[in-house]
């Protein structure tokens, strides 16, 4: 339930989970890429979002995104972290253990992104 290996992208609690996200803005689709590992060592989701980065709108597109991905309603997710930079931290409120097995499904290397 902590995510991938040893580094994992997100972390759970007792309230839900938090997501550990790196942004790419002004993209040319809303999409969940893959997980990688930036320069600090950590393990960050990929995220794309058409919106551009100006009062909020990437933001509010990445919280949208999230939700649709896991299936919670919008109002469950925000951006908790990071509001003005690339890494973000989301914060997923719900099961944790339900919402773990979703993430790991939505970035399975078999699974269809958004």
């Amino acid at each position: 339930m902590s995510g991938r290996g040893v580094n994992p992208f997100f972390r759970a609690h007792e309230n839900g989970v938090d997501l550990f996200v790196r942004l790419t803005p002004r993209a040319a689709k809303d999409a969940i890429g893959a997980v990688s590992a930036g320069a600090d060592g950590r393990n960050h989701l990929g995220a794309h979002v058409r919106a551009v980065p100006e009062k909020g709108a990437a933001n509010a597109a990445l919280e949208r995104l999230v939700a649709a991905c896991l299936d919670v309603p919008r109002s469950m997710v925000a951006v908790v972290a990071g509001g003005t930079a690339r890494l973000k931290t989301v914060r997923v409120t719900g099961d944790p253990k339900s919402l773990a097995k979703r993430l790991e499904k939505l970035t399975a290397p078999d699974s269809d992104t958004a």
